[in-house]
């Protein structure tokens, strides 16, 4: 069964750096796209980035020109990196993977979450 797992949360200052990473196990035959969300206390989940197969990326407009979203496809592997971090940022991150398995349906699969706190 296919799987998605998160690492690379944590307790960092405002205006540092961290690289998330969320890899896909299990029988796969592709990952049309990637994603990105995020979930801060009180708020409704919100899209933060997607990656296609074909490299192309869509960010929302908080967080452009700070993160960047990448995938390593012999890993099954999506990462963001999030650089100049903002208390505001703080949320749980989930990655969301649009996926075929093999032999069978497309459907989203998502990730555990992993929580990035920023202090001011």
């Amino acid at each position: 069964q296919v799987q998605l797992v998160e690492s690379g949360g944590g307790l960092v200052q405002a205006g540092e750096s961290l690289r998330l990473s969320c890899a896909a196990s299990g029988s796969i035959f592709e990952i049309p796209a990637m994603a990105w969300y995020r979930q801060a206390p009180g708020k409704q989940r919100e899209w933060v980035a997607t990656i296609f197969s074909g490299g192309s990326t869509n960010y929302a407009d908080s967080v452009k020109g700070r993160f960047t979203i990448s995938r390593d496809n012999a890993k099954n592997t999506v990462y963001l990196q999030m650089n100049s971090l903002k208390p505001e940022d703080t949320a749980v991150y989930y990655c969301k993977f649009d996926l075929v398995v093999t032999g069978g349906p497309r459907r989203d699969y998502w990730g555990q979450g992993t929580q990035v706190t920023v202090s001011s």
